[in-house]
């Protein structure tokens, strides 16, 4: 079957949830990602949503973190306060996150596009994005790849990778063996390094060349000797997403 840009970014991202983990689930693909994860290898993730819902089924597809429907058969209906603290106590496994920009180091920037206090562009700014980037085990960023986003330098430093490397995180006061995990973009997935912490190209997407990666990328990318193929959304896959997850196509 013939498939999207964002229906793969959708199947790379539910690949990277194992069954019996707990994802911090933010709105659009992570969403559709966590759906078909459940439905296809990981029937026992639990969602959590920002207002509070946890682990809810997802059988219908929530409209945004604060809609009812993330409540549908959950778990637990909490609050905001209840889920950040969730995190904090080292109890959510995966955190989704987005941005405008990222470095080699995983941080994020959501906040601004230029030098502050007088930016180019203001951008909608954290939400829980900090939090989730600091307190959850495991961060997947999902982003559009172009020179202009994979940046060297962040402009501003919205969620915090690995900051500047190696121990930084563990002197922000950070929990050890936290941090980013991947990254899901329209060209790859990327990885870190365990001793430099910086990114690695881990698979290219189908039809995409390891050299296009590197030319849409601003900074220097670890390119490994083997770098594999991501697999291509399966039939299966589609199926699901398109017939029971977004039906009405809200996302996809």
């Amino acid at each position: 079957m013939e498939y999207k840009s964002n229906e793969l970014l959708i199947c790379i991202a539910s690949r990277q949830m194992e069954d019996g983990t707990s994802a911090f689930i933010g709105t659009g693909i992570p969403m559709l990602a966590a759906a078909l994860a459940k439905r296809m290898h990981a029937p026992n993730l639990i969602p959590l949503f920002e207002f509070g819902g946890v682990g809810g089924t997802l059988e219908v597809l929530p409209l945004g973190v604060g809609d009812s429907k993330t409540f549908y058969k959950a778990f637990a209906a909490l609050g905001i306060c209840d889920l950040m603290e969730t995190a904090q106590r080292g109890m959510v496994d995966y955190g989704f996150l987005g941005g405008a920009q990222i470095d080699m180091y995983g941080n994020l920037n959501s906040t601004v596009i230029g030098p502050q206090p007088k930016p180019k562009v203001r951008l909608p700014g954290s939400g829980g994005a900090n939090d989730i980037g600091s307190s959850c085990w495991k961060t997947i960023a999902v982003m559009q790849h172009t020179a202009r986003r994979f940046m060297p330098k962040v402009d501003f430093v919205t969620t915090a990778g690995y900051l500047t490397g190696p121990g930084a995180r563990e002197a922000a006061g950070l929990a050890p063996n936290s941090g980013p995990y991947r990254v899901v973009s329209n060209l790859a997935l990327m990885g870190y390094d365990d001793e430099t912490k910086r990114m690695k190209l881990l698979a290219t997407n189908p039809g995409v060349t390891v050299q296009q990666v590197i030319e849409n990328t601003g900074f220097e990318l670890i390119i490994p000797d083997n770098v594999g193929v991501n697999e291509p959304p399966t039939d299966k896959e589609l199926t699901l997403l398109r017939n029971e997850i977004d039906p009405g196509k809200l996302y996809i």
